[in-house]
């Protein structure tokens, strides 16, 4: 008899982490939430194991469980083609950020170790007193986007979308929907479809793409972010547990290609 998933959820309780536990009970799954950075009994290889949990906390639990989590390298957003980010994007270190004087949207290029934001110049970053200069973060060209759009992706076909920011305020309505207007929907599935179709952009088999509308330029691609604790918004939880059991791999099944899709944290042995 084959063993029924398990999915290991993090001890903060969300509202999304409770949609997931749900939907995992719903499909017949067994369900651990752990009261601490440990896990007591490691589920064996052959069972299949979804992680929903903040970053740090998800890569030490896969690490506990010879497991390795997949997601989208810092890189992946620029080297994507030009007309699928329709501006300027980049990775530098800190250091390298501060002799710009121009405005420039900044982030970490992993984790949130200070606030993402559009910076009026390299001076108004973090000093070094705050964080290391060789920190990598991205960068791009400051725009406007006036639709912004969750898509779990699992295998480059996409299992759910659902708007998350629209003309500067989330996207639900009275109703706690997530709705759709007019042709966003179709528009946001051609466009994410030709992303994940196109032959000089490769996946990751499981990951969230967040795509959305320029003002004056059109559809972009937002960024590339791990599926395994991501915000649901209107997507349904199931999709969250389908990709991410594709999004976590025993570490002796890795295979060399799959190594490209991991934090440079994560050890190989």
């Amino acid at each position: 008899m084959q063993t029924a998933p398990l999915l290991v959820l993090a001890p903060r309780v969300t509202d999304d982490s409770v949609r997931v536990w749900r939907a995992a009970v719903e499909m017949g799954w067994q369900v651990n939430r752990l009261s601490a950075w440990r896990i007591n009994e490691v589920p064996p290889p052959e069972q299949p194991v979804v992680i929903y949990a903040e970053p740090l906390f998800g890569e030490a639990l896969a690490d506990q469980m010879s497991r390795v989590l997949l997601e989208p390298p810092p890189e992946w957003l620029p080297g994507l083609p030009g007309d699928f980010l329709k501006r300027k994007v980049g990775i530098s270190t800190l250091k390298e950020m501060r002799p710009f004087e121009e405005p420039r949207f900044v982030k970490p290029a992993e984790g949130k170790v200070f606030e993402a934001r559009v910076y009026q110049t390299g001076t108004d970053l973090p000093g070094v007193d705050q964080v290391d200069e060789s920190l990598p973060v991205l960068w791009s060209e400051p725009v406007n986007f006036v639709l912004e759009v969750r898509c779990f992706v699992r295998g480059g076909e996409i299992l759910a979308m659902s708007p998350y920011w629209r003309n500067g305020a989330l996207a639900d309505g009275p109703d706690g929907s997530w709705p759709f207007e007019g042709k966003e929907e179709q528009e946001t599935r051609d466009f994410v479809s030709a992303v994940l179709r196109h032959p000089g952009v490769e996946t990751p088999p499981a990951f969230v793409l967040d795509a959305g509308i320029i003002e004056g330029r059109g559809w972009a691609v937002i960024e590339g972010n791990p599926c395994w604790g991501a915000g649901l918004y209107g997507c349904p939880a199931r999709a969250a547990l389908e990709a991410g059991r594709a999004a976590l791999v025993p570490k002796s099944q890795m295979t060399e290609a799959q190594w490209k899709w991991t934090s440079p944290r994560v050890r190989r042995s």
